[in-house]
């Protein structure tokens, strides 16, 4: 098999019919795009924003939202208008790819595939909680933990691998349901007259700090993780390219809307619903902190209707698992397809074109993960315990933010590297629009790095990313294949659009005369 040294790795040329084993299917338009953005998402407006109301307050919570909301509009802006240029399915490890080269490529792709599957482990264990939650209280039945994560993820590994028409309507439907749940408790709340805004401000504040800064400005800072939960994946949309009938046009305005509407859901449950419990009731404790939009439904419905509607509610979740399951198996995918990660995750199935492999490994992965933290370390150190969610919700945001940091890095820098390169849509913000994105993501950074409760987290985060780029250093930057997101970056820009060229538009340039095994 011929190889090529290039930029400091080795490539592979693919077999005739390496492309051909990898195939995915055009499937999704502008609303299905939409959809899939907003189900990615919406589950952080059911559970995981108010674990952190207990080491910052509301005001904090609230500040801290704002200014993520500022950074979701101008990242998702540089997204944007890198997506259109770059219309396959890489994403984060394309941009970066081409803007820092292989490493750089590697480390936000794998910053991103750790973001992506402990997200959905978070997913799979909220779901668990509020279906569990519906069950016992509907029937008195009550499946353990372990068993409502193998359900969910054998049932959602399941629905993505039947087909992108298939995930792109279910993802959209369940969307538009969640989004109706918000609004009805919304409505509800306030027309019952549960809404009592003096309760947002119910934590007792610490010595020389006010009640709305419970914790002093710090709690600002702490808060900025926790607020990604309300925007957490809406930026999974370019890597959908190679499923959408026109990435160029539709990605950047999908991802737009998405987060105007993401913004609307942040800021009502924000509001309503510490309204409706009080803030220090649905802080991290037994019980309500698991299931904050249940425990305000259940403070002015009947139990059995709030169970009712924690069905209703359970959909926001299973939305995103959905949604963030679709990520992490494209994320995997294509990092495969282009040799670092093995190429057998990259195989798709020959009728459905779904990257069946990696969403079969995320999920075991996934399930590992939910095991390990929320049932073995507890088991090991009681301590643990309380704060395992912290732990496990925390790996996830850290791997967010530094392929946050990453992504903007690569906008500057590819707005000078590649000036000729074609690009259908442009970020209103520029480049001034990606620095004050990369600021804030690093004060997230922060924010997770100084928040000493949440060690753990950090510390079992940089021990796999260590594993993963000591791999690659070993073995995956030896066999590099020249998959679309390779050669946009080789060419300067030039290659790299599937849909426009096909695949492999490089092998000659690269390989010059040497065959094809």
């Amino acid at each position: 098999m011929a190889d090529k040294t290039v930029a400091g790795v080795s490539y592979t040329a693919a077999g005739a019919d390496y492309f051909e084993k990898r195939k995915l299917k055009r499937s999704a338009g502008i609303w299905g795009l939409w959809g899939l953005g907003i189900a990615a998402v919406i589950s952080g407006d059911f559970s995981g924003w108010n674990v952190g109301l207990g080491t910052t307050g509301w005001g904090a919570m609230l500040l801290g939202t704002l200014i993520i909301t500022v950074m979701f509009f101008t990242m998702i802006f540089s997204i944007g208008e890198m997506s259109a240029a770059m219309p396959h399915t890489g994403g984060a490890y394309s941009f970066s790819r081409a803007a820092m080269g292989p490493w750089g490529g590697f480390v936000t792709g794998l910053a991103e595939t750790i973001e992506y599957v402990v997200t959905t482990a978070v997913v799979v264990w909220f779901s668990g909680v509020y279906a569990d939650s519906a069950l016992s209280t509907l029937t008195d039945v009550s499946l353990p933990a372990p068993v409502w994560w193998a359900i969910l993820y054998l049932l959602f590994i399941g629905l993505n691998a039947a087909g992108a028409s298939i995930g792109f309507r279910f993802a959209l439907v369940v969307a538009i349901i969640s989004l109706g749940v918000i609004a009805f408790f919304a409505i509800s709340a306030i027309a019952t007259g549960s809404v009592d805004f003096s309760r947002l401000l119910d934590i007792a504040p610490t010595e020389g700090n006010s009640d709305f800064l419970p914790f002093g400005g710090i709690g600002i800072l702490f808060a900025l993780p926790f607020a990604i939960w309300f925007f957490l994946g809406i930026e999974e949309l370019p890597l959908a390219a190679e499923e959408s009938h026109t990435p160029a046009r539709d990605i950047p305005k999908a991802s737009v809307w998405g987060v105007v509407t993401l913004t609307a859901t942040a800021l009502l449950v924000l509001f309503l619903n510490p309204a409706v419990t009080g803030t220090e009731a649905i802080t991290v404790s037994p019980g309500d902190g698991d299931e904050p939009l249940l425990a305000g439904f259940r403070a002015f419905l009947p139990e059995s209707l709030a169970a009712v509607l924690a069905l209703f509610a359970l959909i926001g979740l299973l939305a995103s698992l959905q949604g963030i399951m679709f990520a992490y198996g494209r994320n995997m995918y294509s990092l495969s397809r282009a040799g670092y990660y093995p190429k057998f995750l990259s195989l798709t199935s020959q009728k459905q074109q779904t990257p069946w492999v990696s969403l079969l490994v995320g999920g075991v992965i996934g399930y590992l993960i939910l095991t390990l933290v929320l049932v073995v370390l507890p088991a090991v150190n009681p301590d643990a315990a309380a704060s395992a969610s912290g732990v496990i919700l925390f790996i996830a945001v850290f791997g967010a933010v530094i392929s946050y940091m990453m992504q903007m890095v690569s906008f500057v820098i590819l707005r000078r590297k590649f000036p000729n390169a074609n690009r259908p849509w442009k970020s209103p913000t520029g480049v001034a629009g990606a620095v004050v994105a990369f600021v804030i993501a690093f004060a997230a950074f922060l924010g997770i790095l100084l928040n000493g409760v949440f060690q753990t987290a950090v510390i079992t985060f940089l021990i796999v990313f260590v594993v993963g780029i000591l791999l690659f250093a070993l073995v995956g930057r030896n066999r590099l294949v020249l998959s679309p997101e390779e050669e946009y970056a080789l060419s300067g820009g030039l290659h790299g659009d599937p849909q426009a060229e096909g695949y492999d538009a490089m092998e000659g340039e690269v390989f010059g005369s040497e065959p094809k095994p």
